[in-house]
């Protein structure tokens, strides 16, 4: 089940919301009358995407490192949480086969022989376990080399309201992109009690609880809107721009819950 690298493969507060690429204060966002913005931008964020499980041995040092990633505003953290190791004794709670099958996708698309966990994916081009600060640090500056520009959307999100994305225009080199969103909750502590973990407390940050595909776009001025009741306000909102088919990551934005007070 383990590979040479270690890694499981298989053959009362008040909350407002904080931005990505332009980080809102949280003095502005505390007096709850103004909507939260995460502006476009021509250089970053950078998304980074971990495929893990509660069931794998190998997975908490990656799960450290996403919440260290996590805290960052010019990185877009996501955990899809994979449903493959719930069967060997511990049933991970967050486990979805809508997981399991975006990395079965980025497998295929990275021409990766195997899936296995934990994998961090970098800008939808470039994968690895995700268990050293060095290589993670090594394959974000070869994302950030790659991109010359994004396509960052502007997030805006007013009060009690629904979520507005608006894309600026933007020359796709390689065709149409997807905008997928992603609700996620900002962190979990789940006590494991059987399987590989039996024993331990599981850390998880960005625990990606539903993602979809708003739409297609083609790299004119555009707009999408995702009512309020998709989301909860104690959770984080993402929004990836990446190439049809699960390519790369042209851009990629965050609003995210912060406590005060």
């Amino acid at each position: 089940m383990f590979g040479d690298m270690s890694i499981c493969s298989l053959p009362g507060r008040r909350v407002v919301l904080a931005g990505g690429a332009s980080l809102v204060g949280a003095a502005l966002l505390a007096g709850g009358q103004d909507s939260a913005v995460a502006r476009e931008t021509s250089t970053g964020p950078w998304a980074v995407e971990l495929f893990t499980s509660q069931g794998c041995s190998s997975c908490p040092p990656a799960d450290r490192l996403l919440g260290s990633l996590a805290r960052r505003a010019d990185i877009v953290a996501l955990s899809y949480h994979v449903d493959y190791w719930d069967y060997i004794g511990w049933k991970d709670r967050f486990a979805t086969a809508a997981a399991t099958a975006r990395q079965r996708t980025y497998a295929s698309v990275l021409k990766q022989r195997y899936v296995y966990t934990p994998e961090m994916v970098f800008d939808g081009i470039a994968h690895d376990p995700g268990i050293t600060g060095n290589a993670i640090e090594t394959l974000l500056a070869k994302v950030q080399r790659r991109s010359t520009g994004r396509a960052t959307p502007q997030l805006v999100l007013p009060p009690g309201g629904a979520l507005t994305i608006t894309l600026a225009p933007f020359k796709l080199e390689n065709g149409p992109a997807d905008i997928v969103f992603a609700v996620y909750d900002r962190r979990h502590s789940t006590p494991v009690h059987s399987g590989e973990n039996d024993g331990r407390m599981i850390e998880n940050f960005n625990v990606v609880r539903r993602f979809q595909v708003l739409g297609n776009w083609d790299g004119s001025a555009k707009q999408w809107t995702v009512p309020a009741d998709r989301f909860a306000s104690n959770q984080g909102l993402a929004v990836l721009v990446q190439s049809t088919d699960q390519g790369p990551i042209l851009g990629c934005n965050k609003l995210e819950p912060l406590a005060t007070g």
